[in-house]
């Protein structure tokens, strides 16, 4: 048979190696004595501790079917005719074309060369090698098989390294996204896991401490874990870790430098502020050094992001403290409980969340809510204390608060004052177009101001105060739904209606 492969007497050195996962080998040929001999002939081979296995396919449409479905082929041999002349030669277009697989390597094998000229061949078709079967001894298809899996491999590793690197530049996105330090911290252990592609369970700690802090005098916490070390956000304390994990991690500590087990990863990163965090994965199988390459790589960019998030909180917190100690103080000569700034904080944030506010509008407008009477400050004691009803001039006086709360908080660029100084001004609105400072109507009172109307009357209603009793809960909710579409936005009431089992949670009914 004219097309039968010819092969020299050489042998192979038997491999010592652990083989591992086999490279993948397609053979596409109408012939089963070529898939025969070729399999026995190759039977021994072994590159970077990998053996073959082959895949046969007889017919070019066969071909199709198994490439049609998830595959890691590093090699084809193709031969050229078969149900058809060019059955080969439209399958590798097929392949390159159709299926866009531009990785695997093939190599066309003809008993006929004359049908598929070599020089036009390669210049139509996008193969890597073209081979005459009489021409294929023992000893040269050997090299066929090493160049072919040797590029193969070398593509793939390039392709890992763009999407490790992709996936680094997308998880570090994703970090950067973070809203606070478990939110930190838990998209760090996802992006991690998702970065390695491998199903890791790990824990992400961390030691606050102040600038002039010893590091011994640190208190270690866990932030955040994966469901396997779930159990320890009960307590967050170290002492309650594995010990094996409390090992690893005050080795990390020590040495200040992350560490690799053959099955665990321990990340350090210190940042600008003086604070220490770790990163402690288990993983179901050992990672590779390109594996590791990124989780340092990763950790280091993380860090940068950590010392942002720890000095934002840290201000945001003085901030909310800050608010929250004006605010009361502004409502003591008013002689209204401490609770009502806490409370219409968080009536208007939950009635946000139900007009579709993200996460981090919510938590802005939570405190933002309790800005809505700074302005009182400007007005008088004599007025703003009295026990009965005001005079008309105080009356007048007495809504210049809303101006006056604009103009405090207006010259700052801060987006939670920006916020506060709308709600300060358009509070005390009316839906109808009756209410003060600007006797604004529907939309054009702000979102936020509207909102802010509706919480701030609930409580006033709830709280007694020096001119009226305290009314029921019950009644005052039925004076916001007399005021539908009047005074209050009809929209935001008929969502507060149906978060009533909220609002009794925040007054405790």
């Amino acid at each position: 048979m004219s097309d039968d492969l010819v092969f020299s007497d050489e042998q192979t050195e038997p491999s010592l190696r652990k083989v591992s996962t086999p490279w993948q080998v397609m053979v596409v040929d109408d012939e089963p004595a070529v898939h025969e001999v070729t399999k026995l002939v190759m039977a021994g081979f072994e590159m970077d501790g990998r053996t073959l296995a082959f895949i046969h396919c007889y017919s070019a449409a066969e071909a199709r079917q198994v490439l049609a479905q998830p595959n890691e082929i590093a090699l084809i041999l193709l031969d050229v005719v078969m149900e058809t002349e060019h059955a080969g030669l439209e399958l590798a277009r097929h392949i390159r074309e159709d299926i866009g697989n531009l990785n695997v390597r093939i190599v066309l094998r003809t008993g006929q060369p004359g049908q598929a000229p070599e020089e036009q061949v390669i210049k139509d078709y996008d193969i890597n090698d073209y081979k005459e079967k009489t021409d294929l001894t023992r000893r040269k298809l050997i090299t066929v098989f090493y160049a072919g899996l040797r590029a193969y491999r070398d593509l793939m590793r390039i392709e890992q390294a763009r999407q490790g690197l992709k996936r680094s530049i997308e998880a570090i996105s994703q970090v950067c996204d973070s809203q606070n330090l478990r939110g930190f911290a838990s998209a760090v252990l996802e992006q991690v896991n998702f970065l390695l592609g491998l199903n890791g369970e790990g824990l992400c700690a961390s030691r606050m401490s102040a600038y002039t802090a010893n590091a011994a005098n640190g208190r270690i916490r866990v932030l955040a874990a994966t469901e396997a070390f779930s159990e320890l956000l009960v307590d967050d304390e170290m002492g309650n870790l594995p010990q094996d994990v409390q090992d690893a991690l005050k080795r990390t500590l020590k040495e200040k430098v992350g560490h690799h087990g053959d099955l665990h990863y321990a990340g350090y990163f210190r940042t600008k502020a003086g604070s220490e965090s770790m990163i402690y994965m288990v993983f179901p199988e050992p990672i590779k050094d390109s594996a590791r390459e990124l989780l340092e790589m990763f950790s280091s960019n993380v860090a940068i992001t950590y010392d942002s998030l720890l000095l934002r909180e840290s201000t945001e917190v003085a901030q909310r403290d800050t608010i929250s100690i004006l605010g009361s103080a502004i409502e003591r000569r008013n002689s209204r409980p401490s609770l009502h700034l806490q409370r219409i904080g968080d009536i208007a944030a939950l009635l946000l969340e139900q007009t579709g506010g993200s996460e981090r509008e919510v938590a802005l407008m939570r405190v933002a809510a309790t800005l809505h009477d700074v302005g009182k400050a400007c007005v008088p004691d004599h007025i703003l204390t009295k026990p009965g009803p005001l005079t008309a001039e105080e009356w007048t006086v007495m809504q210049t608060h809303a101006q006056e709360g604009f103009a405090l908080l207006s010259p700052s660029k801060s987006e939670l004052h920006v916020l506060g100084a709308v709600i300060a001004r358009e509070h005390h609105e009316h839906w109808d177009g009756s209410g003060y400072p600007r006797g604004l109507s529907g939309e054009k009172i702000s979102l936020a101001g509207r909102i802010v109307a509706v919480a701030d009357v609930l409580d006033s209603l709830v709280c007694e105060s020096c001119y009226k009793k305290a009314w029921p809960l019950a009644e005052s909710l039925a004076y916001l739904n007399a005021q539908s579409g009047q005074q209050f936005d009809p929209t935001l009431i008929a969502l507060l209606n149906t978060q009533l089992p909220a609002v009794h949670r925040i007054y405790g009914a």
